[in-house]
């Protein structure tokens, strides 16, 4: 399809109106971790590392990234497994109800994240007796984490399709062997990518996990939240927001790059 000049001038413009919507104001956000002024005046008169050296000592906040890294990489580890044992599940097997149990493991990702918060916060106290804290919230995390591991995985075992894996079993290798020296090194980038955007979610979460963390304990999202609107602590939140655009983008990246590669078989 051909377009005229004014019609590709217009959508570039479009696009261009599109990315500074988004982007303009996470520009503000990283350049304001730098702005020497306190009442963050724009634009800025001068820049300084003052910020990101008092956020460095910050106790709330450095123990609020550690919580944030405990619960994404265990939320993570759980999801990789239960993702995974799950699109194996699926894709490989034909049973009654599938596409039911297909819909059932995607849904958590779709429902309203307070709903999601309340029901766990219910199930946790009410039903289980279980008193909130990091535990909880990693399993809440857990939850929708797994819906990215799924996705990646079924994707990629749909492009492989059985060939090979038959190939295998016909020249006598038995299924652990045939997972581990095929079937694994083909599904290594997509459980790779799935574990990113998995950890990704989790670390920037914020709804699910007011419910279900507990008292005592902050997220590095929670923390922002709690601290964004204190005079003294805004440039520090500044800073906070600006690592937190980093470590968003750094794994989704990573992520986009190793699920678009089709032509190794995902090989790394």
């Amino acid at each position: 399809m051909r377009l005229s000049r004014t019609t590709k001038y217009l959508l570039l413009a479009a696009l261009v109106l599109g990315l500074a919507v988004i982007y303009f104001p996470l520009l503000v956000v990283l350049l304001n971790s730098f702005n020497a002024d306190t009442t963050f005046g724009w634009p800025p008169s001068s820049f300084t590392l003052e910020w990101w050296e008092r956020a460095a000592e910050n106790e709330g906040a450095l123990n609020a990234l550690g919580t944030s890294v405990q619960a994404g990489l265990a939320a993570t580890a759980i999801a990789l497994v239960l993702g995974t044992m799950a699109a194996f599940a699926l894709q490989k097997y034909r049973f009654f109800g599938r596409n039911q149990v297909s819909l059932l493991i995607i849904l958590p990702i779709a429902l309203p994240g307070i709903v999601t918060g309340i029901a766990l916060n219910n199930a946790f106290r009410t039903i289980l007796g279980i008193d909130l804290g990091l535990f909880t919230a990693i399993v809440a995390h857990a939850t929708f984490c797994i819906v990215v591991v799924f996705n990646n995985v079924v994707a990629r075992l749909r492009r492989m399709g059985g060939n090979l894996e038959e190939a295998s079993m016909d020249l006598g290798a038995d299924g652990l062997t045939t997972f581990r020296l095929v079937t694994f090194p083909m599904l290594r980038s997509a459980l790779l990518a799935g574990g990113l955007l998995a950890f990704a979610l989790s670390f920037d979460e914020i709804i699910v996990t007011t419910f279900t963390l507990g008292t005592g304990l902050e997220t590095l999202p929670i923390w922002i939240l709690n601290n964004l609107f204190r005079p003294n602590q805004a440039p520090i939140v500044n800073v906070v927001a600006a690592v937190l655009i980093l470590a968003s983008t750094v794994p989704v990246y990573l992520a986009q790059r190793l699920s678009g590669d089709t032509t190794s078989g995902g090989r790394l």
